[in-house]
Protein backbone atom coordinates (compact mmCIF):
# COMPACT_ATOMS: atom_id res chain seq x y z
CA UNK A 1 0.00 0.00 0.00
CA UNK A 2 1.44 3.33 -1.06
CA UNK A 3 2.70 5.92 2.39
CA UNK A 4 1.50 9.65 1.17
CA UNK A 5 3.43 11.90 4.45
CA UNK A 6 5.70 13.78 1.93
CA UNK A 7 2.57 14.66 0.14
CA UNK A 8 0.38 15.63 2.59
CA UNK A 9 2.96 18.17 4.14
CA UNK A 10 3.81 19.61 0.22
CA UNK A 11 0.03 20.11 -0.19
CA UNK A 12 -0.23 21.93 3.14
CA UNK A 13 2.59 24.39 1.71
CA UNK A 14 0.86 24.40 -1.59
CA UNK A 15 -2.20 25.53 -0.44
CA UNK A 16 -0.73 28.69 1.63
CA UNK A 17 0.62 29.99 -1.97
CA UNK A 18 -2.26 28.79 -4.22
CA UNK A 19 -6.54 27.97 -3.50
CA UNK A 20 -6.72 24.54 -3.07
CA UNK A 21 -3.15 23.97 -3.74
CA UNK A 22 -3.64 22.94 -7.47
CA UNK A 23 -3.92 25.01 -10.31
CA UNK A 24 -6.87 23.16 -12.31
CA UNK A 25 -10.58 22.71 -10.44
CA UNK A 26 -10.53 18.48 -10.94
CA UNK A 27 -6.97 18.16 -9.73
CA UNK A 28 -8.18 17.78 -6.01
CA UNK A 29 -8.27 14.34 -5.50
CA UNK A 30 -8.14 11.87 -2.54
CA UNK A 31 -5.70 10.64 -1.88
CA UNK A 32 -3.85 14.35 -2.50
CA UNK A 33 -0.58 13.53 -4.26
CA UNK A 34 2.39 15.73 -5.63
CA UNK A 35 4.11 14.23 -7.67
CA UNK A 36 7.40 14.19 -9.94
CA UNK A 37 8.18 12.09 -11.82
CA UNK A 38 7.28 10.47 -15.34
CA UNK A 39 8.40 7.95 -17.52
CA UNK A 40 6.12 5.28 -20.74
CA UNK A 41 3.17 4.16 -18.63
CA UNK A 42 4.58 4.98 -14.76
CA UNK A 43 3.92 8.16 -13.11
CA UNK A 44 5.82 8.28 -9.52
CA UNK A 45 5.14 10.36 -6.36
CA UNK A 46 7.11 12.56 -3.98
CA UNK A 47 7.28 9.79 -1.43
CA UNK A 48 8.78 6.95 -3.83
CA UNK A 49 5.23 4.88 -4.79
CA UNK A 50 5.48 3.88 -8.41
CA UNK A 51 1.62 3.70 -10.49
CA UNK A 52 0.97 2.60 -13.22
CA UNK A 53 -0.96 5.25 -15.46
CA UNK A 54 -4.10 4.99 -16.79
CA UNK A 55 -5.43 8.73 -15.97
CA UNK A 56 -2.63 10.10 -18.72
CA UNK A 57 -3.05 13.44 -17.49
CA UNK A 58 -6.77 13.49 -18.93
CA UNK A 59 -5.68 11.78 -21.88
CA UNK A 60 -2.61 13.36 -23.65
CA UNK A 61 -0.41 10.56 -23.69
CA UNK A 62 -0.91 8.20 -26.05
CA UNK A 63 2.48 7.41 -26.59
CA UNK A 64 3.20 7.09 -23.26
CA UNK A 65 5.45 9.84 -20.97
CA UNK A 66 8.85 11.42 -21.88
CA UNK A 67 8.59 9.43 -25.16
CA UNK A 68 12.45 9.62 -26.41
CA UNK A 69 11.87 11.17 -29.47
CA UNK A 70 9.42 13.39 -28.59
CA UNK A 71 11.87 15.25 -25.89
CA UNK A 72 14.57 15.02 -27.95
CA UNK A 73 13.12 17.08 -31.04
CA UNK A 74 11.43 19.44 -28.15
CA UNK A 75 15.19 20.08 -27.17
CA UNK A 76 16.06 20.14 -30.58
CA UNK A 77 13.87 22.69 -31.51
CA UNK A 78 14.39 24.79 -28.80
CA UNK A 79 17.98 25.32 -29.40
CA UNK A 80 17.42 25.99 -32.96
CA UNK A 81 14.32 28.09 -32.91
CA UNK A 82 12.43 30.76 -30.19
CA UNK A 83 9.40 32.74 -30.32
CA UNK A 84 9.28 35.29 -32.95
CA UNK A 85 6.07 36.76 -32.09
CA UNK A 86 5.70 37.74 -36.04
CA UNK A 87 5.66 35.74 -39.82
CA UNK A 88 5.32 32.07 -39.30
CA UNK A 89 7.91 29.15 -38.85
CA UNK A 90 8.88 26.19 -40.64
CA UNK A 91 7.70 24.18 -37.94
CA UNK A 92 3.83 25.31 -38.46
CA UNK A 93 4.05 24.99 -41.85
CA UNK A 94 4.82 21.58 -42.09
CA UNK A 95 2.56 20.77 -38.63
CA UNK A 96 -0.49 23.02 -40.68
CA UNK A 97 0.23 20.39 -43.98
CA UNK A 98 0.46 17.39 -41.54
CA UNK A 99 -2.77 18.15 -40.15
CA UNK A 100 -4.46 19.22 -43.50
CA UNK A 101 -3.07 15.54 -44.75
CA UNK A 102 -4.93 13.75 -42.34
CA UNK A 103 -8.24 14.87 -41.17
CA UNK A 104 -10.90 15.10 -43.44
CA UNK A 105 -12.20 17.68 -42.44
CA UNK A 106 -9.63 20.01 -42.38
CA UNK A 107 -8.94 22.11 -45.60
CA UNK A 108 -7.03 24.77 -43.29
CA UNK A 109 -5.89 25.01 -39.91
CA UNK A 110 -5.00 27.45 -37.03
CA UNK A 111 -2.70 26.42 -33.98
CA UNK A 112 -3.15 27.82 -30.21
CA UNK A 113 -2.60 26.36 -26.83
CA UNK A 114 -5.44 24.54 -24.95
CA UNK A 115 -8.45 22.69 -26.53
CA UNK A 116 -10.99 25.37 -24.74
CA UNK A 117 -9.63 28.42 -26.86
CA UNK A 118 -9.86 25.44 -29.61
CA UNK A 119 -13.73 25.15 -28.92
CA UNK A 120 -13.83 29.34 -28.22
CA UNK A 121 -12.63 29.96 -31.81
CA UNK A 122 -14.61 27.34 -33.54
CA UNK A 123 -17.86 28.63 -31.92
CA UNK A 124 -17.06 32.46 -33.01
CA UNK A 125 -16.34 31.67 -36.69
CA UNK A 126 -19.32 29.49 -36.58
CA UNK A 127 -21.14 32.51 -35.26
CA UNK A 128 -19.78 35.14 -37.77
CA UNK A 129 -20.11 32.54 -40.82
CA UNK A 130 -23.64 32.05 -40.41
CA UNK A 131 -24.70 35.51 -39.11
CA UNK A 132 -26.43 33.90 -36.10
CA UNK A 133 -25.87 33.39 -32.56
CA UNK A 134 -27.45 30.33 -30.76
CA UNK A 135 -25.60 27.31 -30.38
CA UNK A 136 -26.92 23.63 -29.65
CA UNK A 137 -24.74 21.12 -27.01
CA UNK A 138 -25.39 18.32 -25.44
CA UNK A 139 -25.98 17.02 -22.14
CA UNK A 140 -22.74 15.88 -20.27
CA UNK A 141 -20.35 17.49 -22.91
CA UNK A 142 -17.74 19.08 -21.99
CA UNK A 143 -16.12 21.86 -24.42
CA UNK A 144 -14.21 23.83 -22.31
CA UNK A 145 -14.33 27.23 -19.49
CA UNK A 146 -15.82 29.47 -21.97
CA UNK A 147 -19.23 30.49 -20.85
CA UNK A 148 -21.09 29.23 -24.32
CA UNK A 149 -19.93 26.23 -23.48
CA UNK A 150 -19.56 25.84 -19.31
CA UNK A 151 -23.13 24.32 -18.33
CA UNK A 152 -25.07 21.05 -18.26
CA UNK A 153 -21.89 18.83 -17.97
CA UNK A 154 -22.06 16.93 -14.98
CA UNK A 155 -25.73 17.56 -13.93
CA UNK A 156 -27.47 16.97 -11.06
CA UNK A 157 -30.74 14.88 -11.89
CA UNK A 158 -33.06 17.91 -11.70
CA UNK A 159 -30.91 20.38 -13.35
CA UNK A 160 -30.41 17.91 -16.51
CA UNK A 161 -31.48 19.35 -19.94
CA UNK A 162 -32.22 22.97 -17.61
CA UNK A 163 -30.18 25.64 -16.81
CA UNK A 164 -26.75 24.45 -15.31
CA UNK A 165 -24.23 26.80 -15.28
CA UNK A 166 -20.62 25.35 -13.69
CA UNK A 167 -19.59 28.89 -12.34
CA UNK A 168 -20.20 32.32 -10.94
CA UNK A 169 -19.30 34.96 -12.88
CA UNK A 170 -20.76 33.35 -16.13
CA UNK A 171 -21.87 36.11 -18.38
CA UNK A 172 -25.65 35.22 -18.68
CA UNK A 173 -26.52 36.43 -21.80
CA UNK A 174 -23.96 34.21 -23.61
CA UNK A 175 -24.60 31.05 -21.69
CA UNK A 176 -28.61 31.71 -22.44
CA UNK A 177 -27.82 31.41 -26.16
CA UNK A 178 -26.93 27.55 -25.26
CA UNK A 179 -29.67 24.96 -26.39
CA UNK A 180 -28.99 21.92 -24.20
CA UNK A 181 -29.94 18.39 -26.53
CA UNK A 182 -29.45 14.85 -25.49
CA UNK A 183 -26.90 12.76 -26.84
CA UNK A 184 -28.13 10.37 -29.57
CA UNK A 185 -31.34 12.32 -29.88
CA UNK A 186 -31.65 13.12 -33.53
CA UNK A 187 -35.70 13.53 -33.04
CA UNK A 188 -35.12 16.03 -30.07
CA UNK A 189 -32.11 18.29 -32.00
CA UNK A 190 -34.19 18.00 -35.11
CA UNK A 191 -37.14 19.57 -32.81
CA UNK A 192 -34.73 22.25 -30.85
CA UNK A 193 -33.76 24.00 -34.40
CA UNK A 194 -37.39 24.08 -35.60
CA UNK A 195 -38.18 25.86 -32.28
CA UNK A 196 -35.38 28.33 -33.26
CA UNK A 197 -35.25 28.11 -36.90
CA UNK A 198 -32.93 30.09 -38.53
CA UNK A 199 -31.13 31.22 -34.83
CA UNK A 200 -28.69 27.71 -34.69
CA UNK A 201 -25.20 28.88 -35.62
CA UNK A 202 -23.70 25.92 -34.77
CA UNK A 203 -23.60 22.16 -33.36
CA UNK A 204 -20.53 20.99 -31.08
CA UNK A 205 -20.80 17.68 -30.22
CA UNK A 206 -17.92 15.02 -28.35
CA UNK A 207 -18.20 12.67 -31.69
CA UNK A 208 -17.81 10.09 -28.51
CA UNK A 209 -18.67 12.09 -24.73
CA UNK A 210 -15.49 11.27 -22.97
CA UNK A 211 -15.64 13.73 -20.53
CA UNK A 212 -18.42 11.64 -19.07
CA UNK A 213 -16.28 8.20 -19.23
CA UNK A 214 -17.12 6.86 -22.99
CA UNK A 215 -20.65 7.34 -24.77
CA UNK A 216 -20.74 5.80 -28.19
CA UNK A 217 -22.86 7.31 -30.62
CA UNK A 218 -25.96 5.31 -31.74
CA UNK A 219 -25.57 4.20 -35.29
CA UNK A 220 -27.17 7.29 -37.85
CA UNK A 221 -26.80 9.44 -35.09
CA UNK A 222 -23.90 11.52 -35.98
CA UNK A 223 -24.95 10.77 -39.60
CA UNK A 224 -28.28 12.94 -38.47
CA UNK A 225 -26.39 15.98 -37.34
CA UNK A 226 -24.86 16.19 -40.29
CA UNK A 227 -27.58 16.21 -42.49
CA UNK A 228 -29.68 18.69 -40.15
CA UNK A 229 -26.62 20.60 -40.24
CA UNK A 230 -27.00 21.06 -44.12
CA UNK A 231 -30.30 21.40 -43.89
CA UNK A 232 -30.48 24.42 -41.74
CA UNK A 233 -27.34 25.96 -42.85
CA UNK A 234 -25.64 24.92 -39.78
CA UNK A 235 -22.01 24.88 -38.64
CA UNK A 236 -21.36 20.95 -37.37
CA UNK A 237 -18.35 21.02 -35.44
CA UNK A 238 -16.58 18.43 -33.95
CA UNK A 239 -14.74 18.39 -30.43
CA UNK A 240 -12.22 16.24 -31.12
CA UNK A 241 -9.79 17.59 -28.25
CA UNK A 242 -10.14 13.91 -26.71
CA UNK A 243 -10.92 11.62 -29.84
CA UNK A 244 -8.84 13.57 -32.35
CA UNK A 245 -5.45 11.36 -32.75
CA UNK A 246 -6.24 9.05 -30.05
CA UNK A 247 -8.49 7.03 -32.04
CA UNK A 248 -6.61 7.59 -35.43
CA UNK A 249 -4.44 9.88 -37.44
CA UNK A 250 -8.05 11.32 -38.77
CA UNK A 251 -9.34 11.54 -35.72
CA UNK A 252 -12.75 9.60 -34.74
CA UNK A 253 -14.55 11.59 -37.97
CA UNK A 254 -12.34 9.46 -40.11
CA UNK A 255 -13.49 6.18 -38.28
CA UNK A 256 -17.35 7.02 -38.14
CA UNK A 257 -16.91 8.31 -41.82
CA UNK A 258 -19.27 11.75 -41.18
CA UNK A 259 -17.62 15.10 -42.03
CA UNK A 260 -18.22 18.23 -40.20
CA UNK A 261 -17.93 21.62 -41.00
CA UNK A 262 -15.11 22.59 -38.40
CA UNK A 263 -13.01 20.31 -35.62
CA UNK A 264 -11.07 20.96 -32.91
CA UNK A 265 -8.22 19.28 -31.52
CA UNK A 266 -5.79 19.05 -28.67
CA UNK A 267 -4.32 16.26 -25.96
CA UNK A 268 -2.57 13.45 -28.18
CA UNK A 269 -2.13 15.90 -31.10
CA UNK A 270 1.53 16.72 -29.52
CA UNK A 271 1.83 13.80 -26.62
CA UNK A 272 1.36 15.91 -23.51
CA UNK A 273 2.87 19.67 -24.69
CA UNK A 274 0.82 22.58 -24.81
CA UNK A 275 -0.65 22.63 -28.27
CA UNK A 276 -4.81 22.68 -29.94
CA UNK A 277 -6.21 23.38 -33.46
CA UNK A 278 -9.42 24.44 -34.58
CA UNK A 279 -9.43 23.75 -38.71
CA UNK A 280 -12.14 23.15 -41.51
CA UNK A 281 -13.62 23.77 -44.37
CA UNK A 282 -11.38 26.69 -46.23
CA UNK A 283 -14.33 29.38 -47.00
CA UNK A 284 -15.31 29.09 -42.98
CA UNK A 285 -10.86 29.51 -41.85
CA UNK A 286 -10.84 32.12 -44.30
CA UNK A 287 -13.23 34.47 -42.06
CA UNK A 288 -10.24 34.45 -39.40
CA UNK A 289 -8.33 37.55 -39.50
CA UNK A 290 -5.60 36.06 -40.08
CA UNK A 291 -5.95 36.07 -43.51
CA UNK A 292 -6.12 39.66 -45.73
CA UNK A 293 -10.28 40.41 -45.46
CA UNK A 294 -10.66 38.24 -42.30
CA UNK A 295 -13.67 39.41 -39.94
CA UNK A 296 -12.90 36.97 -37.49
CA UNK A 297 -10.10 38.11 -34.44
CA UNK A 298 -8.10 34.90 -34.04
CA UNK A 299 -4.73 35.72 -31.84
CA UNK A 300 -2.52 34.64 -29.09
CA UNK A 301 0.96 34.92 -28.41
CA UNK A 302 2.54 32.16 -28.30
CA UNK A 303 0.24 30.14 -31.00
CA UNK A 304 2.23 27.89 -32.74
CA UNK A 305 5.10 27.81 -30.31
CA UNK A 306 8.22 25.57 -31.19
CA UNK A 307 7.83 23.54 -28.28
CA UNK A 308 4.23 21.93 -28.51
CA UNK A 309 4.57 21.71 -33.09
CA UNK A 310 8.46 20.16 -32.73
CA UNK A 311 6.45 17.76 -30.19
CA UNK A 312 3.27 17.45 -32.51
CA UNK A 313 5.57 16.76 -35.65
CA UNK A 314 6.84 13.85 -33.89
CA UNK A 315 4.08 12.61 -32.49
CA UNK A 316 2.34 12.14 -35.37
CA UNK A 317 5.78 11.22 -37.32
CA UNK A 318 5.65 8.03 -34.83
CA UNK A 319 1.77 7.40 -35.73
CA UNK A 320 2.74 7.41 -39.07
CA UNK A 321 5.72 4.79 -38.88
CA UNK A 322 4.75 2.53 -35.94
CA UNK A 323 1.35 0.26 -35.40
CA UNK A 324 0.47 3.37 -32.15
CA UNK A 325 -3.40 2.51 -32.96
CA UNK A 326 -3.28 -1.19 -33.86
CA UNK A 327 -1.66 -1.49 -30.82
CA UNK A 328 -3.42 0.22 -28.14
CA UNK A 329 -6.60 -0.83 -29.92
CA UNK A 330 -5.81 -4.38 -29.00
CA UNK A 331 -5.01 -3.46 -25.29
CA UNK A 332 -7.97 -1.90 -24.57
CA UNK A 333 -9.88 -4.95 -26.55
CA UNK A 334 -8.04 -7.01 -23.79
CA UNK A 335 -8.52 -4.87 -20.78
CA UNK A 336 -12.26 -4.46 -21.23
CA UNK A 337 -12.85 -8.03 -22.23
CA UNK A 338 -10.56 -9.13 -18.89
CA UNK A 339 -12.51 -6.95 -16.39
CA UNK A 340 -15.81 -7.78 -17.65
CA UNK A 341 -15.08 -10.79 -16.60
CA UNK A 342 -13.60 -9.60 -13.19
CA UNK A 343 -16.68 -7.82 -12.74
CA UNK A 344 -18.99 -11.09 -13.93
CA UNK A 345 -17.14 -13.53 -11.55
CA UNK A 346 -17.81 -11.16 -8.42
CA UNK A 347 -21.16 -11.02 -9.34
CA UNK A 348 -20.68 -7.42 -9.44
CA UNK A 349 -23.33 -4.75 -11.54
CA UNK A 350 -21.01 -3.26 -13.93
CA UNK A 351 -20.98 -2.20 -17.53
CA UNK A 352 -17.63 -2.05 -19.11
CA UNK A 353 -17.61 0.47 -21.67
CA UNK A 354 -14.93 2.14 -24.36
CA UNK A 355 -13.29 2.15 -27.54
CA UNK A 356 -9.93 1.85 -28.83
CA UNK A 357 -7.53 3.16 -25.90
CA UNK A 358 -10.38 4.06 -23.73
CA UNK A 359 -11.68 2.04 -21.11
CA UNK A 360 -14.29 3.13 -18.07
CA UNK A 361 -16.23 0.68 -16.04
CA UNK A 362 -19.55 2.09 -14.48
CA UNK A 363 -21.10 0.41 -11.56
CA UNK A 364 -24.47 -0.29 -13.14
CA UNK A 365 -26.67 -2.46 -15.15
CA UNK A 366 -27.32 -1.69 -19.33
CA UNK A 367 -25.86 0.01 -21.50
CA UNK A 368 -24.55 4.04 -21.41
CA UNK A 369 -26.65 5.78 -24.65
CA UNK A 370 -26.91 9.30 -23.02
CA UNK A 371 -25.86 11.06 -19.40
CA UNK A 372 -28.90 10.27 -18.30
CA UNK A 373 -28.58 6.14 -18.11
CA UNK A 374 -25.24 7.02 -16.40
CA UNK A 375 -27.41 8.26 -13.13
CA UNK A 376 -27.73 4.60 -12.80
CA UNK A 377 -24.20 4.56 -11.68
CA UNK A 378 -23.22 3.93 -7.86
CA UNK A 379 -20.79 7.40 -7.86
CA UNK A 380 -19.26 6.34 -4.38
CA UNK A 381 -18.80 2.76 -5.74
CA UNK A 382 -16.95 4.41 -8.58
CA UNK A 383 -14.77 6.43 -6.79
CA UNK A 384 -13.97 3.72 -3.37
CA UNK A 385 -13.44 0.98 -6.18
CA UNK A 386 -10.50 3.64 -8.17
CA UNK A 387 -9.13 4.48 -4.69
CA UNK A 388 -8.06 0.58 -3.79
CA UNK A 389 -6.53 0.29 -7.51
CA UNK A 390 -4.24 3.64 -6.55
CA UNK A 391 -3.59 2.12 -2.97
CA UNK A 392 -2.33 -0.81 -4.85
CA UNK A 393 -0.30 0.94 -7.43
CA UNK A 394 -2.69 1.59 -10.62
CA UNK A 395 -3.58 4.97 -11.13
CA UNK A 396 -6.83 5.36 -12.15
CA UNK A 397 -8.33 9.25 -11.61
CA UNK A 398 -10.58 8.39 -8.36
CA UNK A 399 -13.51 10.86 -9.31
CA UNK A 400 -16.71 9.51 -10.88
CA UNK A 401 -17.51 8.91 -14.78
CA UNK A 402 -13.48 9.54 -15.50
CA UNK A 403 -12.13 7.70 -18.21
CA UNK A 404 -9.01 5.68 -18.34
CA UNK A 405 -6.49 6.04 -20.97
CA UNK A 406 -3.94 3.03 -22.36
CA UNK A 407 -0.60 4.43 -24.52
CA UNK A 408 1.78 2.97 -26.74
CA UNK A 409 4.32 2.86 -24.24
CA UNK A 410 1.55 -0.37 -21.93
CA UNK A 411 2.43 -3.46 -22.15
CA UNK A 412 0.60 -7.09 -22.05
CA UNK A 413 2.16 -7.24 -18.49
CA UNK A 414 0.57 -3.97 -17.37
CA UNK A 415 -2.97 -5.12 -18.85
CA UNK A 416 -2.48 -8.91 -16.17
CA UNK A 417 -1.37 -6.46 -13.83
CA UNK A 418 -4.68 -4.15 -14.27
CA UNK A 419 -6.65 -6.86 -14.22
CA UNK A 420 -5.27 -8.38 -10.95
CA UNK A 421 -5.44 -5.28 -9.12
CA UNK A 422 -9.35 -4.92 -10.20
CA UNK A 423 -10.06 -8.36 -8.66
CA UNK A 424 -8.15 -7.58 -5.51
CA UNK A 425 -9.91 -4.12 -5.17
CA UNK A 426 -13.01 -5.73 -6.17
CA UNK A 427 -12.76 -8.56 -3.84
CA UNK A 428 -11.45 -6.00 -1.01
CA UNK A 429 -14.67 -4.20 -0.92
CA UNK A 430 -16.86 -7.22 -0.83
CA UNK A 431 -14.84 -8.38 1.92
CA UNK A 432 -16.17 -4.99 3.70
CA UNK A 433 -19.58 -5.59 2.65
CA UNK A 434 -19.70 -2.47 0.15
CA UNK A 435 -21.75 -3.68 -2.85
CA UNK A 436 -22.78 -1.44 -6.03
CA UNK A 437 -25.86 0.10 -5.77
CA UNK A 438 -27.00 -0.14 -9.45
CA UNK A 439 -29.58 2.14 -9.12
CA UNK A 440 -27.90 4.71 -6.84
CA UNK A 441 -27.86 7.93 -8.59
CA UNK A 442 -25.35 10.12 -9.76
CA UNK A 443 -23.52 12.42 -7.65
CA UNK A 444 -23.21 16.00 -8.66
CA UNK A 445 -19.50 16.20 -8.77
Amino acid sequence: MVRTEQSAALFAEAEAYAPGGVHTSIRNIEPRLVFNRAEGARIWDVDGNEYLDYHAAFGPFILGHVHPLVVQRVEDALWETDLYGVGATPQEIALAKKVVEHVPSIEQVLFTNAGSEATFHALRVARAHTGREKIIKFQGCYHGWHDAVLRNVISAPDMIGGRDLLSAGMMEETADATLICTFNDADEVEDTISAHEGEVAAIIVEPIPHNIGCVRPLPGFLEALRELSDAHGIVLIFDEVITGFRHGLGGYQKVAGVTPDVTTLGKAIANGFPLAAVGGKREIMSRFNTAPGGDTFFAGTYNGHAVGTAAALATIEIMETQDVHKEVFRLGDRIRAGLTEVMEDAGIPANVEGFGSVFVTYFMDGPARNFTDLLQNDADYFVRYRQECVKRGVFKLPMNIKRNHISFAHTDADVDRTLQVAEDAIHTLLRQGVRPEASKVLAAT
